[in-house]
């Protein structure tokens, strides 16, 4: 069942999307080689639990950590581990969400740790690129389906993968709500979006094949060719008239030419 917000609620997901936020421009700069993701992690859960919040995804259905720390070729799920640091060269999405007053925000960035390849900079760049062109077709009438094929489109159109088994999803009171935002599709196609409706959109897109497997913990997930993930996410609120409002990326405004 897809639960739309009013305004007063809406306030409510801006505020955890504004502390998100600065969670995340906080764990961005403290990626550098020789850190450990489980530093990352205890970093995270401080840095959200002094401002009053809860880190959601600590022991969600037994994850065991404050964030998802996925490195190279995992796409998603990477648990934080002491064991795991970070290397010069490597890449790492780290998603992470917060419960404010009772209200959830979501957010994913890839970045890469110390100087990387030209290769895996182009991806973390598609990726994010894949995002906006999703993004600006999350407007009241359009369908999910106009999202997803506009960040397959743009994906595929640079040579990329898509991840197919994993979406974005629906948010609220819930990390995971009704929808699922696919990331593949065809314009015109699937739910038609509606004003108060907020969603995560988040592009996980691959330097090779789309196709994935789990990981022996059962929660990490990876590409099955061993080929390079990014992974790109925020919070969004649809509006009636307009391009959505970017929860998780406060003051963050349109250009005219996109309005």
């Amino acid at each position: 069942m897809i639960s739309l917000k009013n305004p007063d609620q809406i306030g409510k997901m801006r505020e955890a999307g504004a502390l998100l936020y600065e969670v995340m421009q906080k764990l961005r700069s403290a990626v550098k080689p020789g850190v450990s993701t489980a530093a990352l992690d205890v970093y995270a859960e401080q840095l959200i639990r002094k401002n009053h919040a809860i880190p959601s995804s600590l022991h969600y259905e037994g994850f065991p950590a404050s964030i998802c720390a996925s490195v190279d070729d995992q796409v998603v799920h990477g648990i934080p581990s002491e064991k795991q640091i970070l290397r010069e060269g490597q890449i790492i999405s780290i998603d992470c969400t917060l419960l404010l007053d009772g209200w959830q925000a979501d957010s994913a960035f890839t970045v890469g740790v110390g100087e990387i390849s030209a290769e895996a900079q182009s991806l973390i760049e598609i990726t994010e690129q894949c995002f906006w062109k999703g993004v600006r077709q999350a407007v009241a009438g359009n369908r999910l389906g106009d999202i997803g094929h506009a960040v397959q489109s743009w994906a595929e159109g640079h040579g990329c993968g898509v991840i197919r088994d994993l979406t974005g999803h629906g948010i609220g009171r819930e990390m995971h709500e009704d929808p699922p935002v696919y990331n593949v599709g065809e314009p015109g196609r699937g739910l038609r979006l509606r004003k108060g409706m907020t969603i995560c959109v988040e592009p996980m897109i691959c330097a090779g094949d789309w196709r994935v497997k789990v990981d022996d913990d059962e929660w990490g997930i990876r590409t099955r060719d061993g080929s390079l993930c990014a992974h790109y996410e925020h919070t969004i609120a649809i509006n009636e008239s307009g391009l959505p409002e970017i929860l998780t990326y406060p003051g963050f405004a349109w250009d005219k030419e996109d309005a």
